[in-house]
């Protein structure tokens, strides 16, 4: 309930500015992840959605995103409101998008929980989901709390940032379901090497960074005031011209003076600074089989039941696999042919042929890069 006895209510904000490079070549500025079918066959965002609609009205979602993507997203998301749909002019992270839809909302439901919500994400279990988040908004609502999600680790990965979790507060009742354990939120830690990270694993109270945060639109907005207050006097100009023949002129003249620096270093970081009593940030678990599908090794692993095994995605005319084990082949409408290879990714499309290693998945990026500044082909970015 809000403290006005009205029953809570929650908006979700959807990322999906991100270019998804390293998904190239299936990826394409015009056609990042998040408008790709990698998980079934609802693309990215539609899964994200779908699985957000049991909580929160449709007319309460809001999608960040940018003019490559806006008017894809609209089609395949056609029961958002196209006021909800901001395209950003330039890209400025996560800072500037979460608290512009803050400002937004606040001008009239400064008490609405605002969810932010990566668009690329898989969940395995959403029964789970839906009760983790349920358990968030009711603890955001509680004064000017900060609720992030935290994904139980189960490797020392280097790619992710770290929450440091403090003492736990108690399981949260889930209108008598399976109950949420919170705990305060110690410090927020940057993506570690090697070493760091086995020891985060060993120590037991470390999760990932999951990119899930859940705050009242007044808590952020407040939070934004004492923490980043360069960003104050744009995003409230921008803010008050929303919904007017104005709006798209304010947003291109204005949104490019926001640092570009993430919701992470403009609030979380400077907030947990107070110490874990003071600061208001709790972690909730992300029990619920989370995978943001940060690769194409990360897709292997989602979609093959071992690591040894040979995943060809997409249709295919068949597989002949000899000596072959733990590659990954996309090539629609091909016979695939593996022969005394492992480890590889191969993605094929009409205009790109893709071949590395799944341990250098991540660097794929490198090749966009090259592509666009070194080939100055703008058709294959």
């Amino acid at each position: 309930m809000h403290s006005d006895g009205s029953e809570l209510r929650f908006a979700p904000v959807i990322l999906a500015g991100g270019s998804g490079t390293r998904f190239w070549p299936r990826s394409r500025r015009a056609y990042a992840k998040q408008v790709l079918a990698l998980n079934g066959d609802q693309t990215m965002i539609q899964q994200t959605l779908e699985r957000l609609l049991p909580m929160a009205d449709t007319s309460n979602v809001w999608v960040v995103t940018n003019h490559w993507l806006d008017k894809i997203i609209a089609e395949q998301l056609p029961t958002v409101s196209a006021k909800h749909i901001l395209s950003e002019p330039v890209a400025r992270n996560t800072a500037p998008a979460c608290a512009l839809t803050a400002y937004i909302i606040a001008k009239t439901d400064p008490e609405m929980i605002i969810g932010i919500f990566p668009s690329d994400h898989v969940v395995a279990n959403i029964p789970r989901f839906s009760e983790v988040i349920a358990a968030g908004v009711k603890l955001a609502a509680q004064g000017e709390n900060i609720v992030v999600l935290g994904v139980p680790p189960t490797r020392p990965e280097t790619g992710y940032g770290y929450i440091e979790l403090g003492e736990a507060v108690g399981p949260n009742e889930n209108d008598g379901k399976e109950t949420v354990k919170a705990f305060r939120v110690k410090r927020f830690r940057e993506k570690p090497d090697g070493h760091t990270a086995e020891r985060f694993l060993m120590a037991g109270n470390f999760a990932w960074n999951g990119g899930i945060f859940l705050w009242s639109a007044q808590t952020l907005v407040a939070a934004i005031r004492e923490h980043a207050t360069d960003l104050v006097p744009i995003l409230e100009t921008i803010a008050a011209a929303h919904g007017t023949k104005d709006f798209e002129r304010v947003f291109a003249d204005e949104y490019p003076k926001c640092e570009n620096i993430s919701i992470d270093y403009a609030v979380l970081e400077r907030r947990s600074a107070k110490g874990e009593q003071r600061s208001g940030i709790y972690c909730l678990p992300a029990d619920f089989g989370w995978n943001d599908l940060g690769s194409w090794a990360s897709l292997h692993e989602h979609l093959g039941t071992s690591d040894k095994d040979n995943v060809i995605d997409g249709p295919t005319d068949g597989l002949i696999g000899i000596e072959a084990e733990g590659n990954y082949v996309y090539a629609p409408g091909k016979m695939v042919a593996l022969l005394g290879v492992s480890d590889l990714v191969v993605v094929e499309t009409p205009d790109a042929l893709l071949i590395t290693t799944r341990g250098r998945s991540q660097d794929v990026g490198k090749i966009v890069r090259q592509v666009h500044e070194g080939l100055k082909r703008e058709d294959l970015i």
